[in-house]
Formats: structure tokens, sequence, C-alpha cells
């Protein structure tokens, strides 16, 4: 028994159980380390070690969600909902008449994809933006497995395929694990190879707006305790632009420092400053955004220590080894399964980043020994690591869209974010994958 693929099918088959994500992750980690071999007390300080090192994420998406609430106290999302509506109606209609859902989907696709190149806030954006578009998506029955999946594409897809942002990151990680592991590629020749397995996401991405999620969904009309309060006075000029003043700091602090703590926090002090926010407010507003965020938090610090529970015990090397021995000379078959090794590994850990370098110093020589090109091997690392970030309960890439959609109570995270996004983007990515790998 591998050790990797019994932590992550228990974990899974927990979650989907409906168990807490953070309970599934632990419970998966302890059977998957006594499986590799780990005695109680090194699984305690592995465990805790791991965890420990997923206490700056967490404490960033707290910030995060304190920084956003502070916003929404300045009515900017109610404005721009607003200005939304005013677009896309006509005044003799009602919203749920004159409210196009094909709008709304586009607007939202659009900034999701914006968050990862061009506007590299990652996550940031959700708690700004989908809670306070709730109220309009249930008046046009939209459903939310919908919105989730169209997040998730624009979490995804354009740091696989674009090299700005998170993409130019991802795309360094690659270009540089696989030289370490003894082939020196060409960055610039990684959109060039991600270009057929991206494509496979927007087949998804448009089989879940146009034929799974296509009927209306009814939802309750329930009030959202953090975004209640905003839009009860009309934002000033001095308001709107010490709110945009902030996020724009917020931008370039995490774009130069490349931290979201300290991007939250500078965001937080220009609002706290210029009087747009008071300061009487901020330990209601603080505990309202890590409530909303306390649990990407936390699901974070339980899947690094998960993480570091897997590499300890070796099983993903042996992994590969095992399905060494299956493949033979068949490129078709090797192609195949080092895709689902990937999607095991990353569904596990939650992070394509942190999925490529445990994959690569494996899958480089392995892909030469078997003769595929270097533009295919860039394809079997890149899809083998982006795999599994869609769909797995521990990604962020689903925990942001959760975090969002489920404001009021009523959006599953495993069914109706992680198992809609799995199925409609790590299926294609496997045959589109697949068919690089072998074309390339």
């Amino acid at each position: 028994m591998n050790a990797v693929i019994i932590a992550v099918l228990i974990m899974l088959v927990l979650s989907l159980l409906r168990i807490n994500v953070v309970i599934a992750l632990v419970i998966g980690g302890v059977a998957g380390g006594l499986i590799g071999g780990l005695t109680i007390d090194e699984l305690v300080t592995v465990f805790s070690e791991g965890a420990g090192a997923g206490a700056n994420i967490a404490l960033s998406y707290a910030l995060l969600g304190g920084f956003a609430v502070a916003i929404s106290y300045t009515g900017l999302p109610k404005l721009l909902v607003d200005k939304i509506v005013k677009i896309v109606s006509r005044k003799e209609d009602s919203r749920r008449q004159a409210l196009p859902k094909v709008l709304i989907v586009l607007a939202i696709l659009f900034i999701s994809c914006l968050s990862q190149n061009a506007v590299p806030v990652h996550i940031a954006f959700i708690p700004l933006l989908i809670p306070p578009l709730l109220l309009v998506m249930n008046e046009l029955e939209l459903d939310r497995r919908l919105i989730a999946t169209v997040i998730t594409f624009g979490l995804t897809a354009p740091y696989i395929l674009l090299p700005y942002g998170f993409g130019q990151i991802f795309h360094n990680t690659i270009a540089e694990n696989m030289e370490l592991s003894g082939l020196a590629i060409d960055a610039s020749t990684i959109p060039q190879a991600m270009l057929i397995p991206t494509a496979g996401m927007v087949i998804g991405l448009v089989i879940a707006v146009f034929v799974t999620y296509r009927k209306p969904r009814q939802y309750e009309e329930k009030v959202i305790s953090s975004t209640d309060h905003v839009g009860e006075t009309a934002i000033s000029t001095k308001d709107l632009a010490v709110t945009v003043l902030a996020i724009v700091a917020a931008l370039a602090v995490q774009t130069f420092i490349e931290s979201m703590v300290f991007a939250a926090v500078v965001g937080l002090a220009v609002l706290f400053i210029f009087g747009t926010v008071k300061v009487k407010d901020q330990d209601q507003l603080m505990t309202d955004g890590m409530k909303m965020m306390a649990f990407i938090g936390f699901v974070m610090i339980a899947s690094n220590g998960f993480a570091a529970i897997l590499k300890e015990t070796g099983d993903v090397e042996n992994l590969v080894n095992g399905a060494s021995n299956i493949i033979g000379d068949s490129r078709s078959l090797a192609a195949i399964l080092m895709l689902l090794i990937g999607l095991v590994v990353t569904m596990g850990i939650g992070s394509s980043f942190a999925t490529i370098p445990i994959i690569a110093v494996i899958f480089v020589p392995l892909a030469a020994q078997l003769g595929f090109s270097p533009l295919a091997t860039i394809v079997l690392i890149g899809t083998a690591g982006a795999l599994g970030d869609a769909g797995s309960p521990a990604s962020d890439s689903t925990l942001g869209p959760t975090a969002g959609l489920n404001a009021d109570g009523q959006h599953n995270h495993i069914w109706d974010t992680c198992v809609p996004t799995f199925i409609h983007y790590n299926i294609p990515l496997i045959l589109f994958g697949w068919i690089a790998a072998l074309v390339l």
C-alpha cells in the first residue's frame, strides 16, 4: 500500500462524507504517516512543523478578510453591485427579468482572471465582490455551483498559461525545478506547451456554463452579517478616493514585497489614517473578516502538516517507481500515469506550486528515459502540478470561492465547489494534457 494514495483517499472520502476538511486532513495524514512507517512521535513532530509553516498563510488570509470587510464598510462593493445592476437593467423591468445572467457570469470571470496576472491579488477580491452579489444572484436564481466553477477557472487557468503575476511564479517554478533535475529549458516555451491543457479547461468551463448548471436554482433570502451594514449611506467622493488608494497601496505592497500580511496591514492603515473607517470599528471588522476567512486559514495550516507527512514518508518516489514498472516502453501509458500521480499529490497538498518541486525531480529523468520531448516534459510537469488545484478540498482555488459563496451558509465546500470543479477541470486537464504530451 502506498502511503500517499491511502492518505489522499482517506482525506477525500471523509470530505465527501461531509466530515470537516480540517479533521479529514489530520486523519488522512496520520493514516498515511503510519502506513509510510513513521512513528507516533515522528508524526506529531513532522505534522507540527509542517502546520507551523502554514501560519503565515493563515495570518495572511485573516488580515485580508479584515481588509475586505473594512472596504465593505466604505460602501464600495455596494456601489459596484449597483453599477452592474444599472448597466444591465431597464427601469420598467425587475431585476429578475432584466439582469442577464451572462453579464454577471462574465463580470465575475473577468475579475477572477485579472486576479492572477494583471492585478495579482489572488482570492482577496472574493470577499469584497461575492457576498454583496449574493442577493442579486438569488433573485436571478443563479446556481452557485456555476459561479464556483467560473471563479476557480479564473483562479487557475490564467496562471497555468500566462507568464505574468502568479503565472510568472508558476512558470519560473517549472523552469527552475526542471533545470535542477537535469533539463534546462527556455521559460518562454512554457505557454506554448500549456496551451492545449488550458484549452481543456476552457471546454470544461463552457460545459459548466451552458450545460451542467444552466437550470435555475433557488436559495433562501438571508442577511449576511458582514455586509448587512453596507450601503446604508452613499459613499462620498473622499471615501471612494481613499478606498481606491487603500486597494492600490495594498496591491503595490503585495507586488513589490510579495507579502499578503503587510499588504493587508498597509491597506487597513490607509483606511484608518484618512478616517474612512473609524478606529473604533476595527475590532468588529477584524472579527467579521477573520470569521469569514478562518476556514481557509485553518485548512491551509492542516494541509501544510498533511503535505509534510507525505513528503517525510518518501512514498511519492515509490509511487513513481511503482508506475515505472507498469509503464515499460509505452509513452501513452506513461503520460496518463504521470498525470494521475500529479493529481493524487496535488489533491492532497492543495497547491500546484508546492507540487512541482516534488514531482519534477522524478518526472524529468523518467520522461527523458521514455523519449518525451522538452515541450512534452513541460506539459507533463505543468499539467500534473496544476491537476488537483481545482477540486482539492485543501486548495485556495476552491476555498476562496466557498468563502464568498457560503457567506449566508447555503454553499457546501465539498459538494458545491470541489466536486463541480473537479469534474469540469481535472478530467479535461488529464485528457488534454495526455494528448499534448503525445503530440508535442
